[in-house]
């Protein structure tokens, strides 16, 4: 093996946390959480992610509050979940891995029939296309006292995600959830101190920071899920995106993960090659919905031939800005040779869908340097997100 190789799979410290490898595990969204509870199945998919190597297995949107669930089968962090999530950190921890929770708010795009209020809230007022047909028409714009509401959640959350045994957070800061919606120009047009400026753009998310911070410690790891361009007309650039990484750096994350595009906006520019929209149509049973997806798959849903290493160029740019957080790179690494190329750049790698075809991903590559995953990026696992057994690679059936 290659010295980049060997560094992916040397032992490395992150903040006051020892892992195993370089390797994490994404934040891949599970689709394991019917009524909202993690089930057997999320625990039994992060316990085999552990025993097949990984250094870091990542459990996808933990939602702050009840209300930043963007469905209601997804989970948020309250102690009615404690067992199920204690006994899933349990479980990595005794395949020798550690396990992070991505901590999540979805804003103004809720489609949560359980929400409870009048309508989402985001920095500014909106349509909200996704939520017509659960009776959410309307998103409104966050008072100050919203702000510092959903803040406080963050701070709960953390509390409450370290006491059950996660061993580092993931903030969501991208993807257009309620963090990026501030950060993003394209959806906050306030007025007042949280919008106009990056600056000012930055003053809620790194509100939340802080109070993530005081809530798990110094040695304890934050990373952060940042956007390197929404993919849309007027929202955030990748020059924005270098200066939001320099303020979440002075702010005090200990890693940042430059992804791009947007859930609600553009997805495929996250996930490049083959469409996910045939498989939202098979299986949203909402008529309405799905004949939206449809009117608006043109803009939506636009093609994006599949690469390696896509973010390369622009993750440089936030590694080349930031001063002291470390960089873990995302999107598209799926070969040993691109993973040996994001060695000599970074400092970690995330990878998704190779890991969903391969949990032993890790193990596989370590025993055999000439180790080839067969994941052909047909993005039919993320299409199935809306399936009730969860996401899966249909391949592997």
């Amino acid at each position: 093996m290659s010295e980049y190789i060997d560094k992916l799979f040397s032992p490395v410290k992150l903040n006051g946390l020892e892992l195993r490898n370089r390797v994490i595990r994404a934040a891949c969204f599970e689709g394991m959480c019917p009524d909202g509870y993690p089930s057997e199945r999320l625990i039994d998919l992060h316990r085999e992610l552990a025993e097949g190597g990984v250094g870091l297995t990542t459990v996808a949107y933990c939602a702050v509050e009840a209300n930043g669930r963007v469905k209601e089968e997804m989970m948020y962090m309250h102690e009615g979940i404690r067992p199920q999530v204690e006994q899933m950190t349990r479980a990595v921890h005794e395949a020798g891995s550690k396990i992070s929770g991505q901590m999540g708010h979805c804003g103004n795009f809720s489609q949560n029939k359980g929400f409870h209020g009048k309508r989402p809230l985001g920095p500014s007022p909106m349509i909200n296309m996704g939520g017509i047909p659960v009776g959410l028409p309307f998103a409104g714009a966050m008072t100050h006292a919203d702000i510092d509401h959903v803040v406080q959640c963050f701070h709960d959350a953390a509390l409450f995600m370290k006491s059950a045994g996660f061993d580092a957070v993931e903030m969501h800061f991208g993807h257009g959830y309620g963090l990026s919606q501030f950060i993003s120009p394209k959806t906050n047009r306030r007025m007042d101190e949280y919008g106009g400026s990056i600056v000012n753009r930055m003053r809620y998310p790194l509100r939340a920071l802080e109070a993530v911070r005081k809530a798990v410690g110094d040695d304890f790891p934050i990373l952060g899920k940042m956007g390197l361009t929404d993919g849309v007309k007027g929202g955030l650039t990748i020059d924005d995106a270098v200066e939001v990484a320099a303020l979440l750096d002075e702010g005090g994350i200990d890693m940042l993960i430059p992804s791009g595009g947007t859930s609600s906006m553009n997805p495929m520019l996250l996930f490049r090659g083959d469409s996910i929209l045939p498989g939202l149509l098979k299986y949203e049973k909402n008529l309405v919905l799905k004949l939206g997806m449809i009117m608006i798959s043109p803009w939506m849903f636009k093609k994006y031939p599949y690469e390696e290493l896509y973010f390369l160029e622009g993750t440089k740019r936030v590694r080349d800005r930031v001063k002291n957080a470390k960089i873990c790179y995302i999107g598209g690494a799926s070969t040993m040779e691109s993973l040996e190329t994001v060695m000599r750049e970074f400092d970690f790698v995330q990878m998704g869908r190779a890991l969903v075809k391969d949990p032993a991903f890790v193990n596989h590559a370590m025993a055999d340097p000439n180790y080839v995953n067969d994941c052909d990026h047909c993005n039919r696992c993320a299409s199935i997100i809306l399936h009730p057994d969860g996401v899966r690679c249909l391949s592997n059936d």
